[in-house]
């Protein structure tokens, strides 16, 4: 039950100057991804600042995204919590919107066990009947999934995904070593999009999707057509550029990134900032070398 191959961006969400949600922006963010390849939306993950969104903030933002794709591209959305009641009525809501799956982030906070995780996932896709990816990114939650939690989890039918965060390629192998493909494995590192899929990975879930969709899209329809060393050159041309990305904690520099690019995002919530002033010139720089934006 493969929801997508190729690149996926994880999309900002765009503010007024107010802090309200600029929906209308977001609409003509989601055209700029179609236009340019983007081969599945996913709303309201960690690059869509969710944990700062109210439920109907969350709720709506899913909706404009089913209704503004309209069926051309998967929708993902990021349903996931760290309280498992909150989890299964977040899920069952995006099913109802007409979500084609959910990106579900580990227990954040209160850190639960190993079992507790397998209890959790399984929890939310027995009572939400919707497929899920599940979302390892121990550096923000403090909760790694182990390659035998992602086999004991693989075996239940709607946990059909994994976006692997951890930076640590010896962990992904044994996954897909243990897994096959009862997982599908997606990066969700920029920068290690080529190691994933040499491991059988089907993509990557993308933050520099979002101001280089169409590259991003290409390093992964590249890799999985057989063209390799091309798809391992364009990687390598926009390591830089992904870089910058995480000068400062996602989603400040791509949001700034945004800006400087003309899209008109608008700043994070708070408790994120703008981006500091010392970090802005080489982000210029890098967009200028990727020649998103004139010197």
């Amino acid at each position: 039950m493969t929801i997508f191959e190729g690149a996926g961006v994880a999309i900002v969400t765009p503010f007024h100057e107010n802090g309200d949600i600029h929906f209308g922006k977001l609409e003509e963010l989601i055209d700029f991804q179609i236009a340019n390849s983007t081969d599945a939306l996913i709303i309201c993950g960690t690059t869509g600042e969710a944990s700062t969104m109210t439920d109907a903030e969350h709720l709506e933002c899913i909706k404009v995204a089913v209704d503004r794709v309209a069926g051309r591209i998967p929708v993902i959305a990021g349903t996931g919590s760290n309280d498992t009641r909150h989890g299964i009525e977040l899920t069952k809501n995006a099913k109802a919107l007409g979500a084609d799956a959910t990106l579900q982030v580990t227990p954040y906070y209160n850190k639960c066990t190993q079992r507790g995780l397998i209890e959790h996932f399984t929890a939310i896709a027995k009572a939400a009947d919707l497929p899920m990816i599940l979302y390892s990114v121990p550096s923000r939650t403090g909760v790694n999934i182990t390659p035998q939690t992602a086999l004991e989890l693989s075996k239940i039918d709607l946990i059909v995904g994994l976006k692997e965060a951890t930076g640590n390629i010896s962990q992904v192998a044994e996954i897909a070593a243990l897994c096959g493909d009862k997982l599908d494995l997606y990066s969700g590192n920029d920068d290690q999009i080529i190691p994933l899929l040499s491991l059988g990975g089907k993509g990557v879930i993308s933050v520099l999707s979002n101001i280089a969709p169409k590259q991003t899209h290409d390093i992964v329809s590249l890799y999985l057509g057989g063209r390799t060393a091309e798809a391992l050159k364009l990687q390598l041309e926009l390591l830089p550029l992904a870089n910058s990305l995480f000068c400062e904690v996602n989603p400040i520099p791509v949001k700034a990134a945004l800006n400087m690019m003309g899209f008109g995002v608008g700043p994070c919530r708070l408790p994120l900032t703008t981006l500091e002033e010392a970090h802005a010139p080489k982000l210029r720089e890098a967009l200028v070398k990727a020649s998103l934006i004139a010197e």
